[in-house]
């Protein structure tokens, strides 16, 4: 068998009501005895969850009572009332008085519910970027601002600021620094006196690992604020070793003294084998030299060319 079910929406019954912690709600849904074989629903429905019913009742008139925690749905003349004793903050949600007949279901009533904690008047919660390039080893600071209004503050707990830093490769933020409730500097706006500015600072000298992005939470009347995070890079950067380079630069004043020998001893062979066979010879050295001390290549290209016409060369090549 196959059933058709005819659903009735009337926007027009549709409201908002805000209260606070603590304060008693009652929502009133229509209801005549009158009507035949009609059952009355009242469904609570929260966001990512399914729908859930707190109450029902028929349309003629009974004595029965329903209570379900701290929500109680019962009938008045006319009426089918739900009432909350104490509304929590899990209660905010959207209520619907639901009449079903038969096959078809009308929402009578919708009510969107919202309850809201003790305002600790906390107005924004911003982080500052970092401009320069950061280092091992250099200091570093991270500052975030925490901007009240005590006009609008019905809480009177005092706030506390939390540093946490988040890695891609941890599954969780890790707490690293907690301010307490004093902030390092605060200050009042000069076109509203109830407007109040704190600045919360985090010092440290950094490490290759401080890599991460860094969040200031502000804790108060049961609720934490985040702040919009300051990400921090470490540049790494290579340097050479004092004592590797006191090495390196050993070797190429050896390898140079080997190298000018070298020439000196070539020069004066060729000059002795002239002198014997009566000819003037004409000396003159190139040296082509190319260091890089950054990397592992060294070159030292010693070259003589001699005799009258320069026609035959010796090249000497070290490394």
């Amino acid at each position: 068998k196959h059933y058709i079910v005819s659903i009735i929406l009337n926007c027009k019954i549709f409201d908002t009501k805000n209260v606070a912690v603590e304060e008693n709600v009652t929502l009133n849904c229509i209801r005549d005895r009158l009507w035949h074989s009609t059952n009355l629903f009242w469904i609570r429905l929260v966001s990512q969850s399914f729908p859930e019913i707190v109450g029902s009742t028929m349309s003629y008139d009974s004595p029965i009572i329903e209570n379900i925690h701290h929500i109680t749905t019962k009938q008045e003349p006319g009426t089918f009332v739900l009432h909350i004793n104490g509304a929590q903050l899990s209660d905010t949600a959207v209520y619907y008085c639901i009449k079903v007949r038969q096959r078809k279901m009308t929402f009578l009533k919708g009510t969107f519910l919202q309850v809201k904690g003790p305002d600790p008047g906390i107005t924004g919660v911003t982080q500052d970027s970092l401009s320069n390039p950061v280092h091992p080893g250099d200091p570093v600071t991270l500052q975030c601002s925490v901007v009240s209004n005590s006009e609008n503050r019905t809480c009177t707990e005092d706030h506390s600021v939390y540093w946490y830093r988040a890695k891609p490769e941890e599954s969780h933020p890790s707490l690293i620094y907690s301010h307490g409730n004093n902030g390092n500097y605060c200050e009042r706006s000069p076109e509203a006196a109830s407007q109040q500015k704190c600045v919360y600072s985090f010092s440290r000298n950094v490490s290759s690992s401080d890599t991460g992005t860094y969040y200031c939470a502000v804790a108060t009347c049961g609720e934490i604020l985040f702040g919009n995070g300051t990400k921090l890079d470490i540049e790494v950067v290579q340097h050479w070793d004092l004592q590797k380079t006191n090495t390196i630069v050993f070797l190429l004043c050896v390898a140079l003294s080997i190298s000018l020998i070298v020439i000196a001893f070539l020069i004066y062979t060729i000059k002795e084998k002239n002198k014997t066979s009566g000819k003037k010879s004409y000396f003159y050295i190139d040296f082509l030299n190319s260091i890089w001390l950054g990397h592992t290549h060294l070159q030292l290209i010693c070259k003589v060319k001699y005799s009258e016409t320069f026609a035959s060369d010796h090249f000497f090549t070290l490394f």
